[in-house]
């Protein structure tokens, strides 16, 4: 009995792809996302004020009402009623904003904490009936990663205001960290105090630097020498680190020298926009 041959296949007729071109057209300027880092304290957030005006802020961390008086004529505005998370992300998506030239947010620290809140409420666990009260309730790494991906909705909303040509300031404190340094021994250096879980994953921190086109670092000159006893020595000057050092986290598209710390002074923001100077 002679074998069967199986049929072969109808060939499938392939579709020539529409004739797509891509189009190109002129770049348009965008605000830019900075980020300021340093001791409390230090003028972070008298420093965000004088940045292009009219300057709005997101007070978390209720500094105005103290700062306002010093600040005098510069037109700086308060949203009111943000008490929450839920108002953070409503006022950004709220209209108001056409007049805004800087949009502040004082500080992103607190206001991780206050999307931690909002996580622990409404983030239910992966097995009905555990009750979450803290981030670790979750499980190993999991409530890290729902708290991650929290915060990043506010990266989200503040996007569409750079967009419609808005600077964004966002004020940090800070934190020691030790760094791994796969060239020798491993160091300590200044960051923001965001969430970075030490695996490296889900880190708040390390987003928003890549976030930013600006992450700068505020700090005191002090110098420590043997001489001294390992005492530190200063008198008080303050100087904006734009780029990175063994001693502090940094990054900025443009800005390469640092700038002394003036309060009223508006170098930085010169050096930042030259063509509002």
């Amino acid at each position: 009995m002679t074998a069967r041959t199986p049929p072969t296949a109808p060939r499938s007729r392939t579709t020539k792809p529409p004739d797509r071109r891509v189009s190109f057209g002129a770049i348009k300027p965008q605000g830019h996302r900075i980020g300021v880092f340093g001791p409390g304290g230090i003028g972070k957030t008298t420093l965000a004020g004088t940045a292009p005006g009219p300057v709005a802020f997101i007070d978390l961390d209720d500094s105005l009402p103290i700062l306002k008086p010093s600040l005098g004529d510069y037109d700086i505005r308060r949203a009111e009623s943000i008490a929450n998370w839920d108002d953070i992300r409503v006022a950004l998506h709220g209209a108001g904003w056409d007049e805004i030239k800087t949009i502040v947010i004082d500080s992103a620290t607190k206001a991780e904490e206050l999307a931690l809140e909002w996580t622990l409420k409404n983030v239910p666990h992966e097995k009905d009936g555990v009750v979450i009260r803290r981030i670790e309730d979750y499980g190993y790494g999991k409530g890290y990663q729902h708290l991650y991906e929290t915060f990043l909705k506010l990266l989200g909303d503040l996007d569409a205001h750079v967009r419609a040509g808005r600077h964004v300031v966002l004020i940090c404190h800070d934190c020691t960290a030790t760094v791994p340094n796969p060239k020798g021994e491993d160091y300590i250096r200044w960051e923001p105090r965001l969430q970075n879980p030490s695996s490296g994953k889900a880190s708040i921190r390390l987003r928003v630097r890549e976030w930013l086109d600006h992450l700068l670092y505020v700090g005191y000159d002090v110098t420590c020498e043997k001489k001294h006893a390992g005492k530190g020595q200063g008198s008080g000057t303050r100087t904006i680190y734009p780029q990175e050092l063994p001693f502090c986290m940094a990054k900025s598209r443009s800005l390469a020298e640092q700038v002394e710390l003036v309060q009223f002074d508006s170098t930085l923001w010169n050096n930042l926009f030259p063509e509002t100077a």
